[in-house]
């Protein structure tokens, strides 16, 4: 940038002999200008562009959340700043604007870092937006939840991460010496954060191996609950008794998991228990028309595998043993295993078959 005497070229100040804090008036005229088109800029990427690319990727009603958000306003102010940064000196290569060159370089200097901040908050955001809307989507997919809530996770790091070296080089931090630095004590901190480290990656085993998702009701080291949040360093999970019970990454991906969410059907196992002098024809009756009863029931499934059978006889008992499957849901898992309680009491009375009282006196 080179400087003018006020008076003076062609942006000097249109005639008159005017000087406001180093800037003549055309300068400031022409400044005012470029701040408005800058503006104008911003606000054409957040109403048009922005909303294009997102509506590519996402219905009207996302893109419009996702919109909606502060990180949409913090990227438009962020363009604005760009413009007028670029303007600004492109405005000095073409004119000689009167202006106090090293004041403006300096001012230009700090909007530079302004704006690369604003970036990273609207970045920071518009990704914790984006996976809070497709981690509670009900349209997406448990496993699409999942690597949102993962992704948003890494995404938010990373924007923190990287903001905090743009704030260590604004404030005049030496970022060789950090970057240096960072190599040096890795290993200590490698050493001293190994538990964060081993949850982390566990972490990126539990996105790319995938044995749960979002929503899922897993048991895992005596745990059992519904898995609510997964993050880069515990999962979450909402037991049956309205509790939150935080896992750690790293034990999930080095203990058995037992997820219920993935069952094809439901099993039922139930044993009837008769006197010991029950007539054998009656048991056997009892057993066929209990397996009749259960497979034409709509909500059995697997009825190949299921079937109803005397298990064993002991000297004042014998037990019989239904066994069947269900559809997937334990509302009708309960109504069916009900409907089979009710089903033996109605065919055993028909049959005379009395169930075992082990309390009573017999002689």
């Amino acid at each position: 940038m080179s400087e003018a005497v006020p008076g003076q070229g062609p942006f000097s100040d249109f005639g008159l002999e005017t000087d406001i804090m180093g800037f003549s008036l055309g300068t400031i005229a022409c400044i005012a200008v470029i701040g408005v088109l800058s503006l104008l800029a911003g606000r054409f990427v957040r109403m048009v562009v922005l909303p294009r690319i997102v509506g590519r990727v996402f219905d009207q009603e996302k893109a419009d959340e996702i919109l909606g958000k502060r990180g949409s306003r913090g990227l438009s102010l962020a363009v604005a700043l760009v413009f007028f940064v670029e303007l600004v000196e492109v405005l000095d290569v073409i004119v000689e604007p009167v202006w106090d060159d090293g004041g403006v370089t300096e001012i230009l200097s700090w909007l530079v870092s302004l704006y690369i901040l604003v970036f990273l908050f609207a970045a920071y955001g518009l990704v914790g937006s984006l996976g809070q809307i497709l981690s509670h989507d009900e349209d997406s997919s448990a496993s699409q939840k999942s690597l949102a809530s993962i992704a948003e996770s890494l995404g938010r790091m990373g924007v923190f991460v990287l903001g905090a070296f743009v704030l260590a080089g604004v404030a005049g931090f030496d970022l060789n010496g950090i970057i240096a630095g960072l190599g040096i004590t890795g290993l200590a901190l490698a050493l001293a954060a190994k538990d964060s480290v081993s949850n982390m990656f566990g972490a990126l085993s539990i996105i790319i191996d995938r044995p749960f998702n979002l929503g899922d009701w897993i048991k895992v080291g005596g745990i059992e609950g519904e898995v609510i949040d997964i993050g880069m360093r515990m999962t979450i999970l909402r037991t049956g008794l309205d509790t939150i019970i935080t896992v750690p990454n790293a034990n999930l991906v080095n203990s058995p998991i037992e997820n219920f969410s993935q069952r094809r059907f439901r099993r039922v196992v139930m044993p009837f228990e008769f006197e010991g002098e029950s007539d054998t024809d009656a048991l056997q009756k009892f057993c066929e028309r209990m397996s009749e009863t259960i497979k034409s029931d709509e909500r059995t499934v697997n009825e190949d595998s299921s079937w109803v059978k005397i298990l064993s006889m002991g000297a004042s008992s014998i037990v019989v043993q239904a066994n069947f499957y269900t559809q997937q849901s334990s509302d009708i898992q309960r109504a069916m295993s009900e409907f089979a309680l009710v089903s033996a009491r109605k065919i055993s009375g028909d049959l005379g078959l009395s169930f075992h009282e082990p309390r009573l006196r017999r002689s």
